[in-house]
This record gives C-alpha cells, sequence and structure tokens, in this order.
C-alpha cells in the first residue's frame, strides 16, 4: 500500500461530511481532485471503503473502520507539527468553531486578527443552521459556538461579541413613507421565513406570538443569502438581521420598514461548554478577543 497523508485527509473529510462536494469546499479543492483521490486511496483495498445509492455516498463499515485509523495518523502528525512550533515558542494548535449562518457575517473579523498572529493556528469553522451548531456543542466537537440565542438546555459559559438587530425589510413602496407602521402590517404581507431551528426564526416567529399576530407564511428558505435575493426580487418581505444586508441597505437595494416594535434585539454569543478545557490556541483566541473586541466592533461594525 501507497497511500499518502493528503489522501487520508481527504477521506476523513469525506467520512466527516458525507459529501465529496462538502469535503472538497472545506478542504478548498475542486470536487474532481477530491474525486480522484478518493478513487486512488479506495485502489488500495479490496474491500469497498465507500458505495453510491441514489446521487449519496456512504461509508461502508470496513470504511468506517478504516476513517478510525486515519483520524488517528492525521491527529499525530498534527501533534508533531504543533509541536514544533510550540518548541518555536508559537501558538499553535487548531480551533474549531461552529457558526450559524447569519454569523458569517460576524466571525470571520474576529477571527482575522489572531490568525494573522498566530500562524501556527489551524481554523475549522462550519457554518451551518443553528440545530447543527447546537448538536456540535452538545457532542464536544469545537471549541466554541457562535449564536444569536441561546440554547436553554446547556450549561454555557459565554462572551458577548456584538448586539443584532432584526428590522422588517422590502422593497421601497412601504419603507419611502418613513412612517413608522403599526405591528399588525405583519398581518398583511407575505412573509418569507427561514427554515425551522433557524435562529432568525426564532427571534421572528417569538415577536409574532408576543403580538398575537396572524402572518402568511408565504415562502420558507433555508439560509439567509436565499431569503435576501427573494426580498430582492419581490417576492415577499421578511425580518432580517442587519449585519447581513448592510451592503443592501447602502445601495438602497433593500429597505428597512419603521415598525413599532422592531428592532428586535438579540446577541452574537460565543459560546462554550461549562468546563470544557481549552486548548492553547482556544485560550489564545478568548485572550485576544478580551484585548480586541472593542476595536475590532469600533472598526468594522460601526457604520
Amino acid at each position: 500500500m501507497n497511500y499518502t497523508l493528503h489522501q487520508l485527509q481527504i477521506f476523513l473529510r469525506i467520512t466527516q461530511t458525507q459529501s465529496v462536494t462538502r469535503a472538497a469546499d472545506e478542504l478548498h479543492l475542486t470536487q474532481p481532485a477530491v474525486s480522484i483521490q478518493l478513487k486512488n486511496f479506495q485502489d488500495q483495498f479490496d474491500i469497498p471503503i465507500t458505495e453510491v445509492v441514489g446521487r449519496k455516498i456512504y461509508i461502508t463499515d470496513f470504511g468506517k473502520e478504516i476513517a478510525k485509523a486515519a483520524e488517528r495518523i492525521v491527529s499525530e502528525i498534527d501533534s508533531i507539527n504543533h509541536l514544533t512550533l510550540s518548541y518555536k515558542g508559537q501558538l499553535s494548535g487548531r480551533l474549531k468553531i461552529s457558526v450559524v449562518s447569519t454569523g458569517k457575517y460576524v466571525m470571520p473579523y474576529f477571527l482575522s486578527g489572531f490568525l494573522k498572529q498566530h500562524d501556527g493556528v489551524e481554523l475549522r469553522m462550519d457554518v451551518t443552521n443553528k440545530q447543527q451548531v447546537v448538536q456540535s456543542l452538545e457532542r464536544n466537537e469545537v471549541d466554541f459556538a457562535l449564536v444569536s440565542i441561546l440554547p436553554e438546555h446547556l450549561n454555557l459559559n459565554k462572551v458577548d461579541l456584538l448586539i443584532n438587530e432584526l428590522f422588517l425589510v422590502g422593497n421601497e413602496e412601504l419603507a419611502d413613507s418613513g412612517v413608522q407602521k403599526p405591528k399588525s402590517i405583519l398581518e398583511k404581507l407575505p412573509l418569507i421565513f427561514r427554515e425551522e431551528g433557524s435562529g432568525t426564526r426564532q427571534a421572528m416567529e417569538r415577536f409574532i406570538l408576543k403580538n398575537n399576530l396572524s402572518v402568511r407564511n408565504k415562502l420558507e428558505l433555508t439560509s439567509n443569502e436565499a431569503v435576501k435575493q427573494a426580498v430582492l426580487a419581490g417576492l415577499g418581505y421578511s425580518i432580517m438581521p442587519r449585519i447581513g444586508i448592510r451592503n443592501e441597505l447602502r445601495s438602497d437595494e433593500i429597505k428597512i420598514i419603521p415598525v413599532k416594535g422592531l428592532p428586535i434585539k438579540t446577541s452574537w454569543q460565543l459560546v462554550w461548554i461549562d468546563g470544557k478545557k481549552h486548548s492553547p490556541a482556544a485560550s489564545g483566541f478568548l485572550d485576544y478577543l478580551s484585548r480586541s473586541k472593542n476595536d475590532i466592533i469600533a472598526e468594522h461594525f460601526f457604520d
């Protein structure tokens, strides 16, 4: 057998994501390149390590055992690299963060300076919906998670990063008058919702329930970008985080519609399981945030 470390890393990522496409995205490779390396790796075994049913890839029982071995090998290689950097007096290690989808407009700004200062730290950031983020916390798969609404059933420690404001947005027909609208206007509009499990959807539904509103659910979409494009196309209105539509607001492509009781205000919070023992990289990141958080907010988030 003559498999490479690169092939082990690719196969391990495929087993973690259950997808060649997603593995390619996370590894910053093309899908054909990942498929070729997977085939070359498979060719070294007489027993299948994957199988494709329909268009979905599955890991065989033998493949799962190979993945466990690959994980140990990759972990040992990482340890050697980090040990080398530690002997040089450099902060090193892997920093794993799970981020709710809208948080992709927030988290990179708080990471950029830290990673530039410590090039021995490897970042793995998973951007997904709130449900998956909470599962990552529960399984202790990540160092931190970024959420705007805390899961109530977990004991967490947190750092407040940034206020999150959610406004009713749509086309200029309702916005141009500048007159504040009553909450009941939501009952007359075709509203676009995020999917179940989304923090934005949860905040939106709490507002609707609290104010005893009967609304029309026009569309349900699975990402902030999809909701934004639907609003731009005139398919309806939505309550959206301002952080995700800053450029469209500046260019007047999307308008904030003033409504009594809005914006909804939550807080972007970096959280971790209470009692978690942080790696040197994770502890270093928390120290960095305590020193730099206010400067980052002032530079990047005040229009």
